[in-house]
Formats: C-alpha cells, sequence, structure tokens
C-alpha cells in the first residue's frame, strides 16, 4: 500500500497511490513530500523505485531483500550516500516482541522466551529509507509502530514538515529506538526471574530458558550496534543531505541508542555468567549428593565388613558355638556406625 503525505507550507494532503507524482524532480523546491510503502506490491515498488524516484540496482536489490530471498532474512543496518539521495536501512523490533514486552495483546502462552527468540531471529522487520532534498521514501513488508508513530506526530505537529525529509526521518528512527525500552525492562524482569530461581531449583529445564534468553539478548546487541554506527555516522555531519541544524536531533536519537546498547551488553554479560551460575549451582548440588552417598557408603562399610567376616563358612570358627556372638555381631555393627556419624558430625561434614 502506497501512502503520499504532500506539504505545502503548513497544510498537508493525504492520498493514496493516485496522488503519487510522476517524478521527483517535478516537485516543487517549497514542497516536501513523503512516500510511504508498508506492505508493498512489486509493482507498487516499481512504481516507486524505477519510475517516481529512481534508485541505484543494489539499493533496489536492499530494499526488496526480504521479498526475493525470505529465508536469509533482513538487511543488516546500513547506510549509503548516492549522488541524488541517502539511502538508509534500520531494523526495527518485531511487534510481536514489542508487544510480549508491554504485556499487552499477547495470546496465551505467547510470553514463553522460545517465541521471543523466533521473533526476533526470524522475523525481523527491515526498514528501507531513501531521503532526498524534498522527498523521504519509507519501505517495509509490514505496517510498523514508529512509522504510525511518526504520522500521529506530523499530524499534530504540521508544521515540522517544513524542516524536510531529514527532521522527518529523526522522528521515525526516535519512535523505533523507544520502542527498545519497554523490551529491555522486560529482558531484565526475566534475568531477574531467572537468577531467583537457579539458586532455588537449578533444572535442564532452567538452562533451556538461560539459553533462548542469551539467543534473544545476542540478537538485540547484535542490532543496536550496527545502529549506532549508522546513527554515529549520520551524526558526524558528512552526509550533505543531513543538515547541520538537524544533526542535534540526531545525536539526542544516538544517545538513546547508546544508552539501550550498554544496558544490553550488561544484560548480555549478566545472562552469560548466569549460565556459568547455573553450572556451578548443579556442580554444587551434584557434590552434595555425592557427599551424602559417599557418607551413607561409609558408615554401611564396617557393617557389611563385620557381617561377611562371620559369615564365612569356616568350620572353626569359635563365636559361632557362643550363645552371646550374634548379639555381640550386632552391638559391633551398631557400634561401628554410630562411630562413624559423631566422626562426620565431629569434622562437621553433616
Amino acid at each position: 500500500m502506497i501512502t503520499v503525505r504532500r506539504w505545502n507550507g503548513s497544510s498537508c494532503k493525504e492520498t493514496g497511490p493516485e496522488g503519487l507524482p510522476e517524478s521527483a524532480a517535478g516537485i516543487a523546491a517549497d514542497e516536501f513530500v513523503w512516500v510511504d510503502l508498508s506492505a508493498p506490491t512489486p509493482e507498487e515498488e516499481a512504481a516507486v523505485f524505477q519510475k517516481f524516484l529512481p534508485v541505484h540496482p543494489l539499493s533496489l536489490e536492499d530494499v526488496t531483500r526480504i521479498r526475493r530471498e525470505p529465508d536469509r532474512g533482513a538487511h543488516f543496518p546500513k547506510v549509503e550516500e548516492f549522488p541524488d539521495y541517502l539511502f538508509v536501512i534500520v531494523n526495527p523490533l518485531p511487534p510481536g516482541l514489542v508487544a510480549m514486552a508491554a504485556g499487552a495483546g499477547r495470546p496465551p502462552g505467547a510470553e514463553r522466551l522460545p517465541s521471543a527468540s523466533r521473533l526476533l531471529h526470524r522475523h525481523r522487520p527491515q526498514l528501507s529509507a531513501v531521503l532526498s532534498r524534498n522527498v523521504l521514501i519509507t519501505h517495509s513488508l509490514e505496517r510498523l509502530a514508529c512509522i504510525e508513530t511518526a504520522h500521529r506526530y506530523l499530524a499534530r505537529h504540521g508544521d515540522s514538515a517544513r524542516r524536510g525529509p531529514d527532521y522527518v526521518f529523526h522522528i521515525v528512527l526516535d519512535a523505533m529506538v523507544d520502542e527498545y525500552a519497554p523490551v529491555v525492562e522486560w529482558v531484565a524482569t526475566k534475568l531477574d526471574h531467572l537468577e531467583a530461581r537457579i539458586f532455588t531449583n537449578p533444572s535442564p529445564k532452567l538452562i533451556h530458558r538461560i539459553l533462548r534468553l542469551k539467543r534473544v539478548v545476542t540478537g538485540m546487541r547484535k542490532t543496536l550496534i550496527i545502529e549506532r554506527e549508522v546513527l554515529a555516522r549520520l551524526i558526524r555531519g558528512e552526509f550533505e543531505l543531513v543538515e547541520a541544524r538537524e544533526i542535534v536531533y540526531y545525536r539526542n536519537v544516538y544517545d538513546h541508542l547508546v544508552r539501550y546498547t550498554e544496558l544490553i551488553e550488561a544484560a548480555r554479560e549478566m545472562v552469560s555468567d548466569m549460565g556459568e551460575t547455573h553450572l556451578a549451582a548443579v556442580s554444587n548440588r551434584l557434590n552434595e549428593v555425592m557427599k551424602v552417598l559417599a557418607m551413607i557408603s561409609t558408615t554401611i562399610l564396617p557393617l557389611t565388613l563385620i557381617s561377611s567376616v562371620y559369615g564365612m563358612n569356616f568350620k572353626h570358627m569359635p563365636e559361632l558355638e557362643w550363645e552371646y556372638g550374634y548379639p555381640l555381631a550386632l552391638a559391633a555393627m551398631l557400634v561401628t556406625g554410630l562411630a562413624s556419624v559423631v566422626f562426620f558430625r565431629w569434622k562437621r561434614w553433616i
């Protein structure tokens, strides 16, 4: 679906595909056009990227990667400058993961970690953007919350669109980065819960949950680090299509991104430590079990020795004919058993 928003001064006109100009070159210098493609058809992509604003074949290949090669997933974040436009790719969080972290609108069982890891690794969206002097084109194969947030913001603050595509695109990026807040908090809550269970009930199921959470944290960290590099290039002033007055806004987005990156980095270290702690807890638990079994074996060993001695089938054993031989053997077993227990208590092994 193509949505065209055209600003002329402070007035905005929103149309569908019929409002798409024939060419971006025909747009007046004082106008700004935002073309948003959400779940577009190949024909709509061709109309925008080959007719309205022709882009380099490599850019078009990156834009349509998910459609052409769904097994490879979304393209990693990047920024490239071409003679007449700036091409940017970012990876917003999957909408399902954001809803899961926020605790709203999730189906039964959706809070389970396997669902989170699958959402992050198999269903990560790709948002592609093309910026020129007075045109912004955004493309995604599904409706994204950050795009809707930017639309609502501009509906309330129409004058902001006069600042140009670079300012509007910063609004999209800001909304995208803000989606990390509930997810980072959700990860921290999960870590606290798992950490408490490690010392009370370490189990194979728990280590599986830790490993799944580690996949979620690792996937978020990988994307955040690359997106941080993209923002770092945008705030350095190396692109002409990002004006100097807008760099301060991109720097604000960059600061938020750095903070979430540091939080996820701390979460990654914590989940790695939790894996080692779980192994240590399981090892300690095994040692306790082995210690109890060893004490039981050591206590029974003298009793077994006594019973085996008097169980030998030798003919000449004086105790066998003694009237008190059986009670004496039982008493000897009892004394040695109690002596073993007293010795363990004296050594504070039990």
